[in-house]
């Protein structure tokens, strides 16, 4: 394989890399949660489900 073969499968294979990632953190972001706060105003239940 030449070498400049090589610094295209890398190139390919970080471009995969960084756009599995922002799937992943998109995924994270969009399942329902649920927050739970207590602080000097009392208890608050935020959720986004």
């Amino acid at each position: 394989m030449s070498r400049n073969g090589l610094y295209a499968l890398v190139a390919v294979l970080a471009v995969a890399v960084v756009a599995f990632a922002i799937y992943t953190y998109q995924q994270q972001q969009s399942q329902p949660g649920i927050e739970v706060r207590i602080d000097e105003q009392g208890v608050s239940i935020d959720g986004n489900g």
